[in-house]
């Protein structure tokens, strides 16, 4: 089968009415996979993490991004900057993991060293480098002919915030994140998500297919069987389409039910800049690909994945609030509640994703019919993900405010 041909998606081409799934193959695959690492990861903006994770100089973060490390770091001015993790010498990686590097970045291999913003400082003899008296005769570079330090910098990778999350993408020629956001920041600007606070976090390894974890975020079919207790919170009859020109889908819930009996909905106090419709509303957005956003009034649960295989999933979650929502011992109970029941509903997610990706793992397994009513938005995306593989550069549209 060639992936690459738009005759291979005919089926999921149609409209909602009509269409059926993605192919199997997309999420059993290993050559489907790896065509997907060059043709969509390397080509998006991928969600990697926090401005707040990376903001005192010397603060890096290590991400895989199209199975490229990825180093974030800040910089001595407090700026951010993002380069491939690799040593310009003999290819080393750099670092392993996040972590506070100091005043530069050595490589552990033959220490050649590099700022923060991934300029190469020098090459051994250099401050620093720890070479013993006895030795440095021998790693003088003062005869060395040819080499010039401003040509051995880290590879540079763009790098983008939006509303305190970081994106990195590989492609020098891609849109820039505005574009690709679309109108994303008219419908959520509200919130004020850049000045939320991160509260909690916490990592997942899925055995399922990356797609089968953004596709079970973004349609709300499921909700009854899997998350009895959401539906008291976010109903079925209340959701509907929430998503205009840009490389998202989106869920809108309004409103939201005053139910906490079960999720410490109400216990933390809304974010005071919150206004109608905002403050009676939770919107559920996936920002393609990889970064999912739950948005209520008093806080938000953010899911990055990362594909580690073609049947194992990497997430990362955050919980985050504004100041003003953790006022005492009171609400940092309710913060522990609301960190639990985002646990539990995430785990019985996982726990069903999982049993599709054993299911869809059959190979007599054709595909499915896509029920047109709740599953538009995993249409869209489906879409977005074929685009990408058969070398269609388009942003969709979408439905007014």
């Amino acid at each position: 089968m060639d992936f690459s041909h738009e005759v291979t998606y005919r089926a999921t081409r149609l409209p909602v009415t009509l269409a059926t799934t993605l192919i199997p193959d997309a999420y059993r695959s290993p050559e489907y996979h790896q065509g997907e690492v060059e043709q969509l990861w390397a080509r998006s903006w991928v969600g990697v993490g926090f401005s707040s994770e990376v903001e005192e100089p010397g603060r890096v973060i290590v991400r895989k991004v199209a199975g490229r490390s990825v180093i974030v770091s800040c910089d001595h001015d407090g700026r951010r900057h993002a380069f491939l993790n690799v040593c310009r010498h003999r290819g080393a990686q750099l670092v392993l993991e996040d972590c506070v590097v100091g005043k530069r970045i050595r490589c552990p291999y033959h220490a050649w060293a590099y700022d923060l913003d991934g300029r190469c400082l020098g090459t051994p003899l250099f401050e620093g480098s720890d070479i013993p008296a006895d030795y440095e005769g021998m790693f003088d570079m003062a005869e060395v002919v040819a080499f010039d330090k401003a040509d051995h910098g880290l590879f540079q990778v763009r790098l983008d915030e939006w509303e305190g999350m970081l994106f990195v993408n590989l492609d020098g020629g891609a849109p820039g994140l505005g574009e690709w956001l679309g109108d994303l920041s008219e419908r959520i600007g509200g919130y004020g998500l850049g000045g939320w606070k991160v509260r909690a976090t916490s990592e997942y390894d899925i055995a399922a297919n990356w797609k089968l974890v953004a596709e079970n975020f973004m349609e709300y079919y499921h909700l009854p069987w899997v998350h009895p207790e959401l539906v008291k919170v976010s109903r079925m009859e209340d959701h509907h389409r929430f998503q205009g020109p840009g490389m998202y889908t989106g869920m809108t819930t309004t409103p939201i039910s005053q139910d906490s009996s079960t999720s410490g909905w109400l216990e933390l106090p809304p974010s005071p800049s919150v206004v109608p419709p905002d403050s009676i509303s939770g919107r559920f957005i996936l920002i393609f690909p990889n970064v999912a956003l739950s948005v209520l009034p008093n806080h938000a649960f953010v899911m990055m994945l990362e594909p580690a295989a073609v049947d194992r999933t990497l997430e990362r979650t955050t919980l985050l609030t504004s100041e003003e929502s953790i006022i005492g011992p009171e609400s940092r109970q309710g913060l522990t509640r609301l960190g639990d029941f985002w646990d539990h509903v995430n785990r019985e997610d996982i726990e069903i994703v999982e049993r599709v990706q054993r299911g869809i793992s059959t190979p007599e397994y054709p595909g499915g019919r896509m029920c047109y009513r709740f599953e538009e938005p995993l249409h869209r995306f489906q879409n977005m993900v074929i685009d990408r593989m058969v070398g269609i550069d388009r942003i969709p549209t979408g439905d007014p405010i």
